[in-house]
């Protein structure tokens, strides 16, 4: 990896690219990098470079730098049309030029009046990312742009056919029908189109021939409406790659950004798509195709007061329309929404936009830019969760956009029964308005599986998946699919018999979970006796009722983090309180474990600025963040001893590494019980959740009272994979011998010392998981409420000898997939 520096090549503001009014340029197809509203007519080069010939463009220069990089300077948004008129470029093709040089003048006025903005994009076309920018506020030419952190770069411009691997290749001829030839929107559109494919083209024309995966290569060829240009592909894909192209060159018209035109699976092609599980299940059921069509806003708007009032108005209506769905939703769905609500009146949105109103802006463009440079902000975090939270925000625009335009702010759409929905992108409010009861399934192109639609969806306990890629997008409506979220599979098309399988299995699980539910109310021994105590993991007063609903015997994990996320200021001690004294009534006495604060990493707060961490999950997380941080955790301790009767708490304590932080705590803890006149003290345990912990269990367990073990980040730390990584969703398993030989160590200090050990993490809730921890010494399981009936019939069917035996075996395994298929046996 190289950075490459920019410096403006313009005075104006400098903004997000997705600010852009084009969803070519917004969407990255062309390259990312940010753009420049401008105040000056003279464009500069941003680098030392070398000019690329761009046949026929007077609007538009590429920069090539010693390293082979192409930066385009895009003056105005549709200035193609102008041809030329207004614009004069002072450099030749191939002349080498400084940082700082002029590169053309254009007339700003003209540009401003005839073109569709005069906003003008500055991208990196040969790859890279933007880590930092100038973006959201005015620049002079000279200063600092923005760094763009770059692999090598791909081919030049000028790649011809020669250049193709020398492999059976297929043509075909197009009479191009692009308005104004093959400018940048179009040559983004194709090389988003051959994204997917395993292959490489050429486009030709005049004699010459481009890399159709070089959006500058392409505009060089100077290919004008009309012309006829013929495309060659080659490589194991190069018919997929073709037929792709096919529907965008045959007709020229303006693709998704979010979705190019991609051949559907025929006959013969991929019938099985792989995905990532945000929510386990099985679904059966039609595609129904969730698209929507993109909000069109004006640049420019009138009067301040009248464009203030205006968004003012939309703010309103979506905040009312966000609390009546909070109002009526429980759990996770619940929080998610109230974060929203926080959204609508965040001050530095309002700024941002208050900003752009002020400079002439309308009031959906102001709101636009403001949402975009946050989203842009986000994007540029390396956490993946930081940048799933992106999806709120274009929630939100979304929202207001459509009030602002005389729409309600969600749209409705009536499903088909047992529908499974295909996106792009579902957003939570979306979700929201969709109706559970007709809803089988979800299948995303994007998204990650901690996203806030992946928490909706688990909540409602609806089968999805995401990251599937673009080809979901052109699966035909109404086409038959089976939706596997246990495994990870989008099945396309399955014939009859498949189907009526899959059918039967689903028929036969919603009768096992009628009896399991039925049941699960009693206590969960082993064959021989073996008690086993199943508790829930909550995050909300709803869930607690939830959870007793479901057959919990109490719980196990009282995540607090929605007493503290997406608000301004930390929860009182008082409100703390209540919180806890409402879920530990609704326990009815049972047992309430309440986790201290878990924040930092992939969850920040506003009022405790974190510093920047290059690895967030190796930073200030869990305790490390409250003893940083002291007076959070002796207000949240304080909270926990007002909660009556105290003897039903549990303390639990995230992130521990030694028994310093351990004997820390229990100190705070003495201090409060001094303050507030309490004789003893709640038990107090430690979570095991890193290879520290684990290989330390001992010493832990001779000072603290119980141990629980967090499977989701002590395999992420065990196998050294970040679990937010979807490529990688499918290596991190608990099950893995590494993670199974320290879960062991740390039961075997527990049996020890006389303590108990619990499983809290996601391993906890997987059925076939339950023989193996059983066997390794596990006393108590701390689950989803939803998976709890099922947990006990599996312990119930169990012979705690036979357990004890088929740990020692998966012990000596050689993998997570090893381990699976003794389970399988």
């Amino acid at each position: 990896m190289t950075s490459l520096v920019l410096q403006s090549p313009l005075a104006g503001w400098c903004l997000a690219l997705a600010e852009v009014p084009d969803p070519v340029f917004a969407g990255r197809m062309a390259g990312d990098g940010v753009a420049i509203d401008p105040t000056g007519n003279v464009l500069h080069a941003p680098c030392d470079g070398e000019i690329v010939a761009m046949k026929g463009a007077r609007h538009a220069l590429t920069v090539r730098t010693a390293q082979g990089h192409d930066i385009l300077l895009h003056v105005g948004i549709d200035t193609v049309a102008l041809e030329g008129e207004g614009f004069e470029v002072l450099v030749a093709p191939g002349q080498r030029v400084k940082a700082g040089q002029p590169l053309m003048r254009f007339d700003l006025d003209l540009v401003a009046r005839r073109a569709k903005s005069a906003m003008t994009p500055i991208l990196a076309t040969t790859g890279g990312v933007v880590r930092r920018s100038a973006a959201a506020r005015a620049v002079e030419v000279g200063d600092f742009l923005l760094e763009i952190e770059t692999d090598a770069p791909r081919a030049p411009a000028s790649l011809a056919a020669a250049a193709v691997p020398a492999q059976p290749e297929v043509r075909r001829e197009f009479t191009l029908a692009f308005e104004h030839g093959l400018h940048a929107r179009p040559a983004a559109l194709i090389v988003a189109a051959l994204k997917p494919f395993a292959a490489e083209a050429t486009i030709h024309a005049h004699g010459r021939g481009a890399n159709a995966r070089s959006a500058t290569a392409l505009m060089t060829l100077g290919a004008r409406c009309g012309d006829t240009i013929e495309v060659r592909a080659s490589g194991a894909q190069a018919r997929e790659a073709l037929a792709a192209l096919e529907p965008l060159l045959a007709l020229a018209a303006p693709a998704s950004p979010s979705a190019p035109a991609f051949a559907a699976p025929g006959p013969g092609g991929p019938r099985k798509l792989r995905a990532v599980i945000a929510c386990r299940g099985v679904a059966v059921g039609p595609a129904v195709q969730w698209t929507q069509t993109p909000i069109t806003v004006a640049e420019t708007g009138g009067p301040f007061e009248q464009e203030s009032r205006a968004l003012e108005r939309a703010l309103g209506t979506v905040r009312a329309h966000l609390e009546k769905l909070c109002a009526a939703a429980a759990g996770e769905q619940r929080a998610i929404l109230a974060a929203h609500v926080e959204l609508v009146d965040d001050p530095e949105l309002a700024a941002q936009a208050r900003d752009a109103l002020q400079r002439g802006k309308g009031a959906g463009f102001a709101w636009r830019r403001a949402t975009r440079a946050t989203i842009e902000a986000l994007g540029a975090v390396h956490d993946e969760r930081l940048r799933e939270r992106a999806a709120d925000l274009r929630d939100l625009e979304n929202q207001v956009l459509r009030v602002l335009s005389g729409k309600p702010p969600a749209s409705a759409r009536v499903l088909p029964a047992g529908a499974i929905v295909l996106a792009d992108e579902l957003l939570p409010s979306q979700l929201a308005a969709l109706d559970p009861a007709r809803l089988a399934g979800i299948c995303m192109a994007r998204g990650g599986a901690t996203s806030h639609v992946a928490i909706i969806a688990a909540s409602l306990g609806i089968p999805a998946l995401v990251a599937a890629g673009p080809s979901i997008l052109a699966i035909a409506e109404g086409t038959a699919l089976v939706l596997d979220a246990e495994h990870g599979h989008l099945h396309v098309d399955p014939d009859a018999a498949e189907r009526a399988s899959v059918e039967q299995s689903l028929a036969r699980a919603v009768a096992e979970r009628a009896t399991d539910l039925a049941a699960a109310r009693g206590p969960a021994a082993t064959l021989d006796g073996h008690r086993i105590t199943v508790y829930a993991n909550l995050g909300s007063l709803a869930d607690a009722k939830a959870a007793l609903a479901h057959g919990a015997e109490g719980c196990g994990l009282l995540r607090t983090e929605f007493l503290f996320l997406d608000r301004r200021q930390p929860p009182t001690q008082d409100e703390q309180a209540r919180a806890y004294q409402d879920i530990a009534t609704a326990l009815e006495g049972r047992p309430l474990t309440i986790r201290t604060l878990d924040i930092g990493g992939d969850k920040p707060i506003a009022y405790l600025p974190l510093p920047r961490e290059d690895n967030p999950a190796l930073g200030l997380r869990g305790l490390r963040t409250s003893l940083w941080k002291p007076e959070l955790l002796r207000t949240q301790l304080r909270a926990i001893l007002r909660v009556l009767p105290l003897a039903q708490v549990r303390i639990l304590l995230p992130m521990v590494t030694d028994v310093d932080e351990l004997r820390t705590v229990r100190a705070l803890i003495d201090e409060g019980r001094d303050e507030l006149g309490i004789a003893s003290a709640p038990a107090l345990g430690v979570m095991i959740e890193t290879p520290a912990s684990a290989l330390l269990a001992a010493q832990l367990a001779a000072e603290c009272d119980f141990l629980s073990i967090g499977t989701n980040d002590l395999s992420q730390y065990t196998l050294a994979m970040d679990r937010t990584h979807p490529e990688l969703a499918a290596r991190l398993d608990a099950l893995h011998p590494a993670v199974l030989r320290l879960i062991a160590g740390a039961s075997d200090a527990a049996r020890a010392a006389g303590k108990e050990v619990a499983v809290c993490g996601s391993l906890g809730s997987d059925a076939a998981a339950i023989p193996i921890l059983v066997g390794l010494g596990v006393h108590e399981i701390s689950a989803v409420p939803a998976s709890i009936p099922r947990l006990k019939r599996a312990v119930r069917s169990l012979d705690l000898a036979a357990c004890r035996a088929l740990a020692l075996r998966a012990l000596d395994q050689p993998s997570a997939r090893a381990v699976r298929a003794l389970l399988g046996e």
